[in-house]
């Protein structure tokens, strides 16, 4: 299973995940194609914090979300309308043992990318194929590799500081460690206000993601016995990323 970062896994950073990634407009393109394709069960696979089960279910939508990082279930269970979600702790592969026959699975944000090693993707793969009902679809984004995303993870680029109930002002900023393609691995780092916490100010979360060619991941869609059936063009970042939308067989 891949072991998640740690401003998924540390408390104090799961709290602040929501704050510095609040603009989710990726997340319409999910919803309406949950709409479009008539789906009445979904599993989340690495639902994070929540934000995209807890919109699905407050659309009638029976919603299953599963992340491996208990903190930010933990976040995801305080919110409001979290009683109208099932929320699991575990990896994808936990996905395969739960009985479902799921319409649709999702994987948002840099979900796909996190497993770095073609073994754990496949292993990813087989489970939601077996989490989902024949003719269930798969939807997921990775970025293209072309566009070269990690020159902008930089202090330069990705700065910014939000105001967070109960901590104070925090500030927030990338760093880009190393591109060893096809894996890059960068950096966020955390300044809370002085004296919060005692083991200094600053705390950091380091993250690699794999950066897979388009045949690549269509190859081990079909592997994995999915069908890909559109590959649409991510809203929020046009020409930067694939969304993959992949039948079960």
């Amino acid at each position: 299973m891949t072991t998640p970062d740690p401003i998924f896994v540390d408390p104090r950073l799961a709290r602040l995940y929501d704050a510095f990634d609040d603009d989710r407009g990726d997340l319409d393109l999910y919803a309406g194609l949950a709409e479009r394709l008539g789906a009445r069960t979904v599993v989340d696979v690495g639902c994070g914090t929540g934000v995209l089960a807890l919109l699905l279910a407050g659309r009638g939508l029976e919603v299953t979300g599963v992340d491996p990082a208990a903190a930010s279930l933990e976040v995801a269970r305080r919110k409001p309308g979290a009683d109208a979600v099932t929320w699991v702790e575990g990896g994808a592969d936990a996905v395969a043992g739960l009985g479902l026959a799921a319409d649709l699975a999702t994987m948002t944000g840099n979900v796909a990318q996190v497993f770095t090693g073609d073994d754990d993707w496949a292993r990813a793969l087989a489970a939601v194929h077996d989490a989902l009902r024949p003719g269930g679809v798969l939807v997921f984004e990775t970025r293209v590799p072309a566009r070269q995303a990690w020159l902008s993870w930089t202090r330069e680029h990705r700065s910014a500081s939000r105001t967070i109930p109960g901590v104070g002002e925090v500030e927030s900023w990338s760093d880009l460690l190393e591109v060893d393609l096809p894996l890059v691995t960068f950096q966020s780092s955390y300044r809370f206000p002085p004296g919060l916490l005692p083991d200094g100010d600053v705390v950091t979360s380091v993250s690699t993601l794999r950066f897979r060619e388009r045949d690549e991941v269509e190859a081990s869609l079909a592997d994995a016995g999915f069908t890909v059936e559109e590959v649409l063009d991510a809203p929020d970042r046009p020409g930067l990323e694939w969304v993959f939308v992949a039948r079960r067989a």
